[in-house]
């Protein structure tokens, strides 16, 4: 199934598969506990979205909220042992209730853990795909949260935000729903006098001037930087994304006027694009020229050998890297043809020199256009979190 872009909120209504993403303060009561009340409600919505001809992917956490109860914690924990503890026991308690919730409507789910590489990496992102769609073609709706018992602070996400973000990418979806504890993006704190919804979005340029430096709810590990982060993943790649709270979920899938819309603003991207700008764990860096960055960033070109001056790192051929301009910003990543030990012998050499002296095969790129994607400067907005 391929997505049919979207271009107004109204064509939500009718969106042919959407992913539809909640967080912990949407499931849960003051006391940071599971509210079965507020669970079965988000349900009753999604088998409305069911019955109206769309295809659902849930993103839920309340995995660890969940067993915060149970377990007898007075809180959320911080540390990752009993995060990954709080997980395993409360992620059954959590797709216990979806799954009596839905079945109370004649609806099967089915649980999917993952983890960034499962999203991005190449035979990863096939087997996903491939069980996630036979589930939809199964008429089940798929429940997927992190796998927060087996992550570790170099793979996790951190949040569930940039996870359906991707998932929305994985899945082909039409659109991305995030459900939050505010009903939308505003010009300011929602609580400030003279705050104002925004309504749509249609680029980096619609948030200038924008405070979301705001954070999420005690329960809840994102703030509102972390989703406008998964909104510039999905709408980057040709999806758009609805902002509002769970209260407001059922108009925003009819494709009412509640929330903000951002609008998609790129085209789908080879997966392994994707990876390389959100998830990948870089494994050396490449240090650029000036000529070599204008070359990169501003025509688009390959890096070749002589405009790189230093190489940093252990890495082999195919590995992802970092392309660092002269004063130390990172300006792109991307996979490099050659490994560490290979890469000195060729700094600062042209191709026909390299092609003469050592020959054929070593006259390639660095790193070939096709395999490289650009690092954007973070807006103000997101560096004042």
């Amino acid at each position: 199934m391929t997505a049919a872009p979207l271009h107004t909120r109204a064509e939500l209504g009718s969106a042919s598969r959407v992913v539809v993403k909640v967080g912990s303060s949407s499931l849960t009561s003051a006391d940071g506990r599971l509210d079965p009340v507020r669970l079965r409600a988000l349900v009753d919505v999604l088998v409305e979205r069911r019955a109206a001809g769309s295809q659902v992917v849930l993103v839920s956490s309340g995995a660890i909220a969940a067993a915060i109860g149970p377990l007898g914690l007075a809180a959320r924990p911080r540390d990752l042992a009993t995060q990954q503890a709080a997980a395993s026991v409360g992620q059954g308690l959590l797709v216990a209730h979806y799954t009596k919730a839905f079945a109370d409507h004649g609806l099967r789910v089915g649980q999917v853990l993952l983890t960034a590489d499962d999203t991005v990496r190449r035979v990863h992102y096939r087997n996903a795909h491939r069980a996630l769609t036979r589930l939809l073609d199964l008429g089940v709706v798929p429940i997927i949260n992190e796998n927060d018992a087996v992550a570790t602070d170099e793979i996790r996400f951190g949040d569930n935000d940039r996870l359906a973000a991707l998932v929305s990418h994985l899945v082909h979806a039409d659109a991305l729903v995030l459900l939050t504890d505010v009903d939308a993006l505003y010009t300011a704190a929602p609580s400030q006098p003279g705050a104002r919804r925004i309504t749509r979005v249609d680029g980096p340029r619609d948030l200038e001037g924008i405070d979301v430096s705001r954070r999420g709810s005690a329960v809840g590990t994102g703030g509102m930087v972390t989703k406008l982060e998964s909104v510039a993943i999905a709408t980057g790649s040709g999806i758009p994304v609805v902002l509002t709270s769970a209260a407001q979920a059922a108009q925003a899938l009819a494709g009412q006027d509640v929330g903000t819309w951002f609008a998609a603003t790129g085209r789908r991207k080879p997966i392994r694009l994707l990876w390389l700008a959100h998830a990948a764990r870089v494994r050396g860096r490449l240090q650029l020229d000036e000529g070599a960055v204008r070359a990169v960033v501003e025509r688009r070109t390959s890096l070749l050998p002589a405009g790189v001056i230093a190489v940093e790192g252990s890495f082999e051929a195919g590995d992802p890297v970092e392309l660092v301009a002269p004063d130390g910003r990172v300006v792109a990543r991307g996979l490099v043809a050659f490994s560490a030990d290979e890469v000195p012998s060729l700094l600062g050499r042209s191709t026909h020199d390299l092609r003469r002296e050592l020959g054929a095969g070593y006259d390639r790129e660095l790193v070939h256009r096709d395999d490289l994607v650009l690092v954007r400067r973070r807006p103000a907005w997101a560096t004042s979190a």
